[in-house]
């Protein structure tokens, strides 16, 4: 064993009386300490899961008349490819309104871990028609799907509605239900997150059930549609057409799709 010197023995005496203890091993040789191992993060809420937004119209469809007037089969039917979509009184388009909120929810869903497909890239294309956005939700294997609208009923009728699927035996009978789930999740964030009432001029509660959309018939995974306001009403269309409104709706509609999925 070595020998101490007396003074350096009571020095240490000292200082492991007053908590110090030992130095580290690390320490004494200098050495860096290991920085220490951080926790790890939590998982996001939607890791794993993939979200197909639907904006909806184009902005060119309005000079392609042939192209989106064409018909096409929707299972009850036969309706245009596309349309133009309407507008407000100041001519603010459906088209335009739809690509903002679809453009501001897909970094909050992407932010939650979702993979984000949209229907199309851009709001300066033609289409495409009803049948193939469907298309797109069903080749994604989507675990939801939105279709984003603005409405364009009689000026009087102000609020939103969600469009759910309607049955359609030996088609759809798999989607009804988680539709429904779907549908109601939007709706109640949608209502608390934007505090737009339901629409007075249709629907019950904010919910309609309809079989003659090709989006929502043709949709082999869980699917509905927002008409996020009416677009002919002074009211709606004034928070309609301000940029930080439409950021209210795509995180109340992000909340809706999380509570769903999550």
């Amino acid at each position: 064993m070595r020998a101490y010197p007396m003074a350096l023995l009571a020095l240490a005496a000292l200082c492991t009386a007053c908590g110090g203890g030992a130095v580290p091993a690390a320490k004494e040789a200098g050495v860096p300490a290991a920085p220490a191992t951080a926790q790890s993060p939590t998982p996001r809420a939607l890791s794993g899961k993939t979200v197909v937004i639907d904006p909806g119209h184009n902005g060119g469809n309005a000079a392609h008349p042939s192209e989106i007037n064409r018909k096409v089969d929707i299972i009850t039917g036969t309706k245009a490819c596309n349309t133009t979509g309407t507008q407000t009184a100041s001519g603010y388009p459906e088209h335009a309104f739809t690509w903002d909120v679809a453009s501001r929810l897909r970094p909050i869903l992407q932010r939650m871990g979702a993979k984000v497909v949209l229907t199309r890239p851009d709001d300066k294309g033609v289409g495409p028609c009803v049948t193939e956005r469907a298309a797109i939700g069903n080749e994604a294997g989507a675990d939801a799907v939105l279709s984003i609208h603005g409405d364009g009923a009689r000026t009087s009728g102000h609020g939103f509605h969600v469009i759910l699927p309607g049955l359609l035996p030996g088609h759809n009978d798999d989607v009804v239900r988680p539709s429904r789930r779907l549908g109601v999740a939007i709706r109640d964030a949608y209502r608390k997150g934007t505090g737009l009432p339901y629409a007075n001029y249709v629907g019950v509660n904010g919910l309609q059930s309809r079989t003659d959309l090709g989006g929502l018939n043709l949709s082999k995974r869980p699917v509905v549609m927002i008409e996020c306001g009416n677009m002919a009403n002074a009211g709606d269309a004034a928070k309609m057409s301000d940029p930080a409104f439409r950021q209210r709706m795509a995180v109340a509609l992000a909340a809706g799709i999380r509570r769903y999925l999550d």
